[in-house]
This record gives C-alpha cells, sequence and structure tokens, in this order.
C-alpha cells in the first residue's frame, strides 16, 4: 500500500566508475534530493558516493549505509546471509524515516542498482510503501567489455553471468556449458575462478579487466593476474568465438583440402547409474577422465566433473536420435566421446538410440565404433533397496506410449502378468500421461490377484529415497511420478515380517 506521504524513493546507477558515464537523469535527480544514501565497505569510503561527489547539492542530508564486516565469517545466529538481512532492515528503517517526512531519497549505486546491486535489499523492503523508481546504470559488465575491446557475444551465442563465489568444480561446469561468459565477485576468489577457467579449458581465453573506466584501470590476460594484487571491483570476461565468421572463411578459402582424420574416434555409451558417484562403475569413471566429449541430457552431463580438454553437449529430453547422431558427428572427425545415461545405457539408454542413428548415417559412421560400457539399472537399485523381489524370473517394461502405441505395451503387459513374471516399470506416470497407470493397474488386476506385492521405489541413492511396499488391489498410481519405478510382484512374491520383499527362485511344478 503506497503512503499518503510525498517521499519518493530512487535508486540510482551511476555506471562503473567514470563520472562521465553517469546519465542524465541520474545527475539530475542526484541534484535535486533531499536525501543521498550510498553503501560503504568496513574501513573504506565509498565508491558510490566518489563517483557522483561533484553533483552532490550542497547542504543534502547523507546517509551512510556502511557494512560493519563484508566477509563471509559472521557471528550470527542465522548466518552471514541472516547478518545481511538485519543489516538490511536497519537501512530501510534508516531511509523510511526520511520517507515518511516526505523527503526525496536518491540511493546511489555503482554500475546498475538491480545488478548485484545493494539498492535492491531495499527496494524490496521499501517499494510497496512509497513511490519507487529505479534509474538504469551502465553496467560493470558493460563496462569491462567496452575497455577491454572484445566483443563479448556475437549472433546466437548465450551469455553467462557468473559469481565468483561459486565451488569450482559448479563455476567450471558453468563456463564451460556457455559460449561467451563475465564472471564477477573476484577479489579473494580469483585464485579459485582461475582455477575453473583452467579447468573449463578457457584460462587463454580469459580477459582480466580492474577498475573498468576509473583510475587505476588494468586490462591483462586472466592467466597473467597475481590473485594477491585483486580488488573485489574487478571482473574476468571470456569473450565469445566468431564460429559464423571461421566458417565462413574455411568455406571462402581457396583452394579447399579435402578433409581426412588422421584417426576415427570412438563413441562410449556410458551408464552412470541411478543417481550416486558410488554407482558409478571404474570402467565409466576411466572413460569419462579421457574423452574429448561429454554428450547427453542435461542433467546426466551436469553429473560429469569439468577437466581440461572436456567439451560439454548438454541438451533437452527426448532429442535422443539428434545428441546421438551429434555424437558420431564428433567421432568420425576423430574424437573420441561418451554419450552419458542414468543407470545403464542399454537399458531404455541412449545405446540403442546411437546404433539407430549410426544405421540411418549409413557410410558415414560405418568406420566408428561404439562400445557400450554398462551401470548398474534403475531397477537393480530399487529391488536392492526393499531386499530382493527380482530374485526369479521378471520383465522390465516401460510404459511410455512416445515410441510404441498403448495397444501393444498393454498387450505385453497383460503376457508379462499371465506368465507370473515380475515385472519392473520404468518411466510410470508424468504429467502428459496421467491417467495410463491406472489402466495399467486395471489391466493387471485383470491377470494378478489383488493381493500381488507392489513395491514403489521413489528416488532411490539419493538422500530423499523411500519405498513403500503395498499390493496391488491398495496401489494408488496417484502417489506415482516420473522419478519412482514400480515393481509388480509374482504370485509367489512375499514380504519378511521385518519388511523386505523377495522373490523365491524356485517355481512348482504345475
Amino acid at each position: 500500500m503506497i503512503s499518503n506521504t510525498i517521499g519518493h524513493l530512487y535508486g540510482v546507477g551511476l555506471g562503473p566508475g567514470d563520472p562521465d558515464l553517469i546519465t542524465l537523469k541520474a545527475a539530475r535527480l542526484i541534484a535535486s534530493a533531499d536525501v543521498i544514501a550510498y553503501h560503504a565497505g568496513t574501513g573504506k569510503s565509498s565508491i558510490a558516493r566518489a563517483i557522483a561527489a561533484d553533483l552532490l547539492p550542497a547542504g543534502v542530508h547523507e546517509e551512510e549505509l556502511r557494512y560493519p564486516v563484508t566477509t563471509g565469517a559472521v557471528e550470527h545466529p542465522a548466518g552471514y546471509h541472516g547478518w545481511l538481512a538485519e543489516f538490511y532492515d536497519e537501512c530501510a528503517a534508516r531511509l523510511r524515516a526520511h520517507l515518511d517526512a516526505g523527503r526525496t531519497v536518491v540511493v546511489l549505486a555503482e554500475g546498475d542498482p538491480m545488478f548485484y546491486g545493494s539498492f535492491m535489499y531495499l527496494h524490496d523492503r521499501l517499494a510497496d510503501s512509497f513511490p519507487t523508481e529505479v534509474v538504469p546504470g551502465v553496467t560493470a559488465v558493460s563496462g569491462a567489455t567496452a575497455v577491454s575491446a572484445h566483443a563479448l557475444a556475437r549472433h546466437e551465442d548465450v551469455l553467462t553471468v557468473l559469481s565468483g563465489t561459486l565451488p569450482v568444480a559448479e563455476l567450471a561446469r558453468r563456463l564451460a556449458d556457455t559460449d561467451a561468459a563475465v564472471v564477477m565477485k573476484l577479489g579473494r576468489t580469483f585464485a579459485n575462478v582461475r582455477e575453473a577457467l583452467r579447468q573449463a579449458g578457457l584460462l587463454d581465453r580469459a580477459v582480466y579487466v580492474e577498475r573498468a573506466t576509473r583510475d587505476g584501470q588494468r586490462v591483462l590476460p586472466a592467466a597473467d593476474v597475481d590473485p594477491s594484487t585483486v580488488p573485489y571491483m574487478s571482473i574476468v570476461i571470456v569473450p565469445g568465438q566468431d564460429r559464423r565468421a571461421d566458417a565462413a572463411g574455411r568455406a571462402s578459402a581457396e583452394p579447399v583440402p579435402p578433409v581426412v582424420a588422421s584417426t576415427t574416434g570412438t563413441v562410449h555409451v556410458v551408464g552412470l547409474g541411478p543417481g550416486p558417484d558410488r554407482w558409478l562403475t571404474p570402467e565409466a569413471s576411466a572413460i569419462l577422465a579421457e574423452v574429448d566429449h561429454v554428450v547427453g541430457y542435461a542433467p546426466y552431463v551436469e553429473r560429469v566433473p569439468q577437466r581440461v580438454g572436456l567439451t560439454r553437449h548438454a541438451s533437452g529430453n527426448t532429442v535422443e536420435v539428434d545428441r546421438a547422431r551429434d555424437a558420431l558427428e564428433l567421432a568420425a572427425a576423430g574424437d573420441d566421446v561418451a554419450v552419458v545415461s542414468g543407470g545403464d545405457a542399454g537399458v531404455f539408454g541412449m545405446a540403442a538410440a546411437v546404433f539407430e542413428a549410426a544405421e540411418a548415417g549409413g557410410t558415414a559412421y560405418a568406420e566408428v565404433p561404439v562400445h557400450v560400457v554398462p551401470g548398474l539399472t534403475a531397477a537393480q537399485a530399487a529391488a536392492a533397496l526393499v531386499g530382493a523381489p527380482l530374485g526369479a524370473d521378471f520383465a522390465v517394461m516401460s510404459l511410455s506410449d512416445r515410441l510404441k502405441p498403448w495397444s501393444v505395451l498393454e498387450a505385453r503387459l497383460r503376457a508379462a502378468a499371465a506368465a507370473d513374471l515380475v515385472i519392473a516399470l520404468y518411466n510410470p506416470r508424468s504429467r502428459s500421461r496421467p491417467d495410463q497407470l491406472h489402466t495399467a493397474r486395471a489391466a493387471l488386476l485383470d491377470v494378478k490377484s489383488a493381493d500381488t506385492v507392489v513395491v514403489i521405489a521413489r528416488d532411490v541413492g539419493r538422500a530423499k529415497e523411500s519405498a513403500v511396499v503395498t499390493t496391488l488391489g491398495e496401489f494408488d498410481p496417484e502417489t506415482v511420478d516420473m522419478k519412482c519405478l514400480v515393481i509388480i510382484g509374482a504370485s509367489s512374491t512375499r514380504v519378511t515380517p521385518g519388511g523386505q520383499v523377495w522373490t523365491p527362485r524356485s517355481v512348482a511344478q504345475p
């Protein structure tokens, strides 16, 4: 609800440092303010105030919002972020008093107020109560890019802005997965940032910019920077590469020599297991540590640690053949490639898709070896969670009808039930298929007893793993989603007094 007073709050961006980069609107608001507020670090003068010093009107009331500390080591019951929240509450209370009195308050912000700016947190606390306006400013990213004279992103490049406070492995992964990048919040983090750049294979491209557009500005290769000299007000940019120009140059070059690969790479189709790293096999780990490329569905690619020399190719779901074709192309050009799947790559995974793409490619991929690396399957992991329900003959089926008609799927389900096999159901129920598991249960009840043991295993191998043991008659499909694997027991499947499920190996003579 807006207050009846006429106090106005302005968050004013000042740009990266050069006062000449302050916008005309920002300068006008500063000159007419009743109150000028700005943040300052511990034991330091305010950078924002220094940028705008010549514009401050005589006699204006100043509110210095000084951080008591600027590192993550604080003694506070709620930790560093709880301490920050308390600090911003105090700052907002000071400004609220001026706004309640009808004064115009201008909060100065380096760069842009809403881009990693402290003003954001004051905006969160005050904007619902007072007329508030944000005046954009030239960002630190724009300033650093301009003074380094590097084109940051071209054509369809994806630009990612990252915080240097991220863990090295996570920062390296995100750097490797984008076309162009900016890393902010350096200072004490720079050594880790440089290591992440090295692991992502980008250190040679990275440019370090310190105090962009200000006195003391420095621009040099990130590889040449002494970490002990890096201030917080610095930035690393990783310019995108002009792949279109490179491709056009290659296409127009005369003469064009025939491209003959000296060797053909291998496509390794690797099963990562259902989740935890402890279930990744030594063979899979060794291959992932050596290949040139990793290709796969994004959540699976994210499970592969970034390292120097590795290029990652993450894609969405349901494009299995497309990513398989990409992998074959890379291998045909001479690189070793890992195509990754969750669980076992040969069980509803990428192995079949790679062979499908290779067959469709004809002679183009005839010389590319395909090596399938087994992995622990979701069915094995789910079974082990509850005991040994797969101790006798069993069938593994996917309830997804994306690649086969439901009529075929239901016929197979009924046949497996009639043969009294234990049935492990993958892809049991999704948002786009909310009713098929209900139909499957009804079909199973036509053949099997309502007392048949059913296991619902969720998030197997992860922190929130769980298992529910019930019966086919009591089984509620509404409790199931794509995080689950469902096991339908045989007539002989039983539950121990302790709640474990197992299926005897022997079958009585008919």
